[in-house]
Formats: C-alpha cells, sequence, structure tokens
C-alpha cells in the first residue's frame, strides 16, 4: 500500500485540505480526537493534534503504514544492513488485543485452559487471538474509550443493569479495539458471541460501529449499547461543538436498526454529543459527576 501525500502531509504537521482525505479516514481519525480542524469560511483543512500520537495510530491499524516509523533515507537499507532482511520493516510486533473482566470466565488459549481474571488495577492481552476461545454464553462488550475499559469495576452496576433489561447474560467479557488493528474485529467475525459495542453518543462512534464491526458481524450478532438516560444526558451535558464539527461528514448517516436509528435521530434532534466516560461513575443521570461540555 502507498501512503498517500494528504497523510505523509500531516504526519509532517502540514495542514490538508479535507477534499484531500478519505472521508472514511478522515471520519475515524476525527472521532479519535488525532485531528484538529481548521476553518476557511465553508472549506475546512486538518491537521495532527499530536503528530507522534497519529503516527503510532496508523501504524496499529494497518501494518502497511510501518513505513511511517522508519527514517526514508536510509530505511529498508538500514534495516537489511542489520538484519539481513528488509521486509521484517512491515511484521507487527504486537498482535491481538486487550480483554477485561470484573469476574472470571474460563477461556481456552492455544488449546490449554485460560482464566481471564484479571487483578483489580490490570487487564490481559491476547496475541494468540487465533486460538483464543471462550464460552458461548459470554457477551462480549467492545468498549471504545480506554479510561472506560481500564474502570469496568466501576461500571458494573451500570452493566450489569443494561444487560438485565435487555435480555443479555451477565457473563461479560470486554475487549478493546487498542492498539489499532483489525485483529479485534477478525476474532469477532470467528466466534458466536453476541457482541455490545459500548461507545461516544456521537455521529463518528456510531459509525465506528457500524462501519469497522456491525457491517462484519451482522445486525443479529451485534448491537450499541444505549443507556435509558441518554436523552437527558445530552441535553444537560451534551457538546454542541462536536456534534457541529462531525455533522459535515456524517449528516446522511443512518441504521437498519431501529434502535440506533432512534439514537441517530436523538443526536441530531438535540444537536449534541455526549462522551461514554460520563458513565464511568454512575448509572443515572443523576449519579454522574458535573461535566463541562464544550457547547
Amino acid at each position: 500500500m502507498a501512503i498517500s501525500a494528504s497523510i505523509k502531509a500531516l504526519i509532517a504537521g502540514e495542514q490538508v485540505a479535507g477534499s484531500k482525505l478519505n472521508n472514511r479516514l478522515l471520519n475515524e481519525l476525527l472521532a479519535e480526537g488525532l485531528l484538529l480542524v481548521v476553518a476557511h469560511g465553508s472549506r475546512k483543512s486538518y491537521r495532527a493534534r499530536d503528530v507522534n500520537a497519529l503516527k503510532r495510530y496508523l501504524i496499529d491499524k494497518d501494518e502497511n503504514y510501518r513505513m511511517l516509523d522508519v527514517d526514508v533515507l536510509d530505511s529498508r537499507a538500514s534495516m537489511a544492513a542489520e538484519t539481513g532482511n528488509s521486509k521484517l520493516i512491515t511484521i507487527r510486533s504486537c498482535p491481538g488485543f486487550p480483554i477485561n473482566s470484573y469476574e472470571p470466565i474460563e477461556c481456552l488459549l492455544c488449546g490449554e485452559p485460560f482464566l481471564v481474571n484479571p487483578q483489580k488495577g490490570s487487564f490481559l492481552f491476547v496475541s494468540e487471538w487465533e486460538e483464543f476461545t471462550i464460552p458461548k454464553d459470554v457477551v462480549v462488550i467492545g468498549i471504545e474509550n480506554m479510561e472506560n475499559f481500564r474502570m469496568i469495576r466501576k461500571q458494573k452496576a451500570f452493566f450489569e443493569n443494561y444487560l438485565q433489561t435487555h435480555g443479555l447474560s451477565n457473563k461479560v467479557l470486554f475487549v478493546s479495539r487498542y492498539p489499532q488493528s483489525t485483529d479485534l474485529r477478525k476474532w469477532l467475525s470467528t466466534i458466536s458471541n453476541h457482541y455490545l459495542h459500548f461507545g461516544d453518543f456521537d455521529l463518528a462512534g456510531i459509525n465506528i460501529f457500524l462501519s469497522e464491526f456491525q457491517q462484519y458481524i451482522g445486525n443479529e450478532r451485534s448491537s450499541y449499547l444505549i443507556p435509558d438516560d441518554i436523552e437527558y444526558r445530552l441535553l444537560k451535558l451534551g457538546s454542541r461543538k462536536r456534534y457541529d464539527e462531525q455533522l459535515h461528514h456524517l449528516k446522511q448517516l443512518n441504521s437498519n436498526n431501529s434502535e440506533l436509528q432512534r439514537l441517530i435521530e436523538l443526536i441530531h434532534n438535540k444537536r449534541k454529543a455526549y462522551d461514554q466516560e460520563g458513565y464511568i461513575n454512575g448509572t443515572r443521570f443523576y449519579d454522574a459527576l458535573p461535566i463541562i461540555s464544550d457547547k
């Protein structure tokens, strides 16, 4: 894969016109907070909020971006001189994805019993994901934000209430797609367990679910976690600024799932976005910590 001139320009710290960026990748980078929007009247351009963070994200997303991490003046030549094999540059050193649980789950890894039971303050990382098997009655919850992922015990009551209300198993394995790659999605496509996506309540977050997960896993086996108090949170604590920033690229976003489509319409109706971090400290609006929105 050839790295586009626009991506190279972003990595160099330059501004890039939105028309020169792939729409899908642009939406993804905006959703991850990696780009700053620079307005020029009705037109917009973008630049990296943190060049190193953007570079790491792209490299973890696709091994073909690995070349970004190498000095173009002596990249493959120096690799060949040091190792005898210039192709090593494209090898991913850390495949897999993080997993977490607040209760023990008996799984299999490489054909051997594997108890997923991280101590409080830690989580596990599965590198041999092709050989990772979980019980069929476990619900897999994918968490977009690493703060939420690390603090699942603080959200236990929230998850248990949601799962019970929606008739889902209370046996839960939490997963994260960091480092950014397709490993998690590929693994989810090989199992029969239900996948519940917990992301931000904005257009970009929903787009990530639809484009990165649901279209590969299927509508019958995947769903978006939509809390019963999200309308009130959007109204009282939501961010108008972030909604406006995403609207230009995701105005036509829609879903064939009726519940998710209602959430999309609710976000448009309130013209606000809400971060999933708001659910770390409570299961209802009145339990949430005061959050100052950037309206």
